[in-house]
């Protein structure tokens, strides 16, 4: 229920409000330094001014720097730089926040972003992301475009109407969210999966990639400086183009990939060329082609028939060939007289040689060498056979022997064996007699003493045992009174017996039940 009592406190209007508070803010910060580092930066505002944020780990502040004040900055905001604004903190009424208002700036550092951004370029620039050497070539004319980007963007539509009009081509599109937490890992998941497509699929593979984004800060644009989308470009086999933000902004993505290109727009138009001017050159070249074979035919012909003029007779080419012929005739049958007289002496010089060496007198030799070799041979191979025939004989009498010895060892160890046997069972059977005779005296023993302490023995010389009626023993009168059921056990046979007679006049009261910690006896 709202109390509707009247009250004192002074109303104020909205304006009222915001115009004591923003008195309040500059009376109490009137000018101050802040340290932090410069994001969302896009140049100046068509109107001169500056407008950007200063941020730490923690927290943020709108900036803003005045049309005559940026033209004075001898330091110009940079996005990521990390500087110390020197100003005074206000108020914008129209949109109830606070801001400072920068009269000067001067650098405190490179900012944390940046830092981390250096730091991961250097780290992946010596591991060879960035050589021009790995780079790809990319396809003259592809026949399937893969893009990497968000589907609900300006982005998309701007690259299709831009292929559209240059030269249109089947376009895969994986999307991906651009920004956020996630991003990154969607985007390296969409250049794995294009490069995953098997060529001759369903899906067809892609001969070009593109991974595209819109303009944004430093932050926004983050997800493409991690390092597994840089990665996975990098291991991409298909040509990868980069187009992230404007023409102004740089991501580590453009250095990874085969080509950067400056906005989205422009990726399409290094994607593929213009079809109207291919058309135009390829009727170009045609038209110059079929010139050229004209010009070149008519050129050919007048050769012709300028070497057909110039051509000599028949009968003159031939007269010099003639000439040789003849002269190359004369000079042959010289050469082949020589050369039979020579081959004669040659003959008759073999003939003077072959006399001295006839075969008969080489076969004569011969036989004689192979006669003493035979002799030689057969010689050595009785003197070997010889040697051997020993060798055999000592071998036999030396195994003869030690056969004989082992045997005779064999022998006296199994003698010995069966000595030692018939012993140990001899002494065997004297230890079981004896024990066996040990048991029984103490079994004898037993007997004899069961038979004297047994309750048996002392039914026999002529007492009973009484029982109650739950069966256990009577050992005094006081336990029963008139009318209790009695069993009497004798040694032959048992009697049932009932108690007559007046109570005894000190008849034991009932045992009170022990303590359940006293009752209760060993576990065992």
């Amino acid at each position: 229920m709202v109390d509707s009592s009247p009250t004192n406190a002074l109303e104020l209007s909205v304006s009222e409000l915001s115009g004591a508070l923003k008195r309040a803010i500059e009376d109490q910060f009137g000018h101050v330094r802040l340290r932090g580092e410069i994001s969302n930066y896009r140049g100046p505002h068509s109107s001169g001014h500056a407008y950007f944020c200063l941020k730490d780990a923690n927290a943020r502040i709108d900036a803003v720097v005045w049309k005559g004040t940026f033209l004075r900055l001898k330091t110009k905001p940079q996005e990521g730089l990390e500087v110390i604004a020197t100003g005074r903190i206000t108020t914008f009424p129209g949109k109830s926040s606070y801001q400072i208002v920068i009269e000067a700036l001067e650098p405190a550092g490179v900012g944390a972003l940046m830092a981390l951004l250096e730091a991961r370029r250097k780290k992946l620039a010596a591991e060879g992301l960035f050589d021009e050497a790995r780079k790809k070539a990319l396809p003259f004319l592809p026949g399937v475009i893969g893009i990497v980007t968000s589907p609900t963007g300006a982005v998309i539509r701007d690259i299709l109407h831009r292929l559209s009009d240059r030269f249109p081509r089947r376009v895969l599109v994986w999307p991906v969210r651009v920004q956020g937490e996630t991003s990154a890992a969607e985007v390296a998941a969409g250049i794995a999966g294009f490069n995953a497509l098997p060529p001759g699929g369903a899906i067809p593979r892609p001969d070009l990639l593109i991974v595209a984004r819109g303009g944004g800060s430093l932050e926004d644009l983050w997800s493409f400086n991690e390092e597994e989308v840089l990665r996975a470009a990098a291991a991409s086999e298909i040509p990868l183009i980069s187009a992230i933000g404007h023409e102004t902004d740089w991501t580590l993505l453009d250095h990874v990939a085969d080509l950067r290109a400056p906005t989205p727009t422009g990726a399409a138009e290094k994607a593929v060329p213009v079809r109207a001017e291919l058309l135009a050159a390829v009727n170009a070249l045609a038209r110059r082609h079929n010139e050229s074979i004209l010009r070149l035919i008519e050129r050919r012909r007048n050769d012709l028939r300028a070497l057909a003029r110039a051509m000599p007779q028949a009968e003159a080419l031939l007269a010099t060939p003639r000439q040789r012929q003849d002269r190359a005739a004369e000079r042959l049958a010289a050469a082949l007289r020589g050369f039979i007289g020579t081959r004669r002496l040659a003959l008759s010089e073999a003939s003077r040689l072959l006399a001295r060496h006839a075969p008969q007198a080489e076969l004569q030799r011969v036989s004689g060498r192979l006669n003493t070799l035979k002799y030689r041979f057969e010689a050595a191979g009785r003197t070997l056979r010889e040697r051997r025939r020993e060798r055999l004989e000592t071998l036999r009498t030396r195994f003869a022997a030690a056969f004989s010895a082992r045997l005779l060892f064999l022998r006296q160890d199994v003698s010995r064996s069966r000595e030692r046997f018939a012993s140990l069972s001899a002494r065997l059977d004297g230890t079981y007699s004896h024990a066996l005779s040990r048991r029984r005296d103490r079994l004898g023993h037993a007997a004899q003493l069961l038979g004297a302490v047994g309750y048996e023995a002392v039914l026999r010389r002529g007492f009973a045992l009484a029982r109650d009626a739950e069966d256990g023993i009577v050992r005094s009168a006081r336990q029963l009174g008139p009318g209790d059921a009695l069993r009497l056990y004798f040694s032959d046979g048992k009697v049932e017996a009932t108690v007559t007679g007046e109570e005894p006049a000190k008849k034991r009261a009932p045992a009170a039940k022990k303590p359940q910690a006293a009752r209760q006896g060993s576990l065992f």
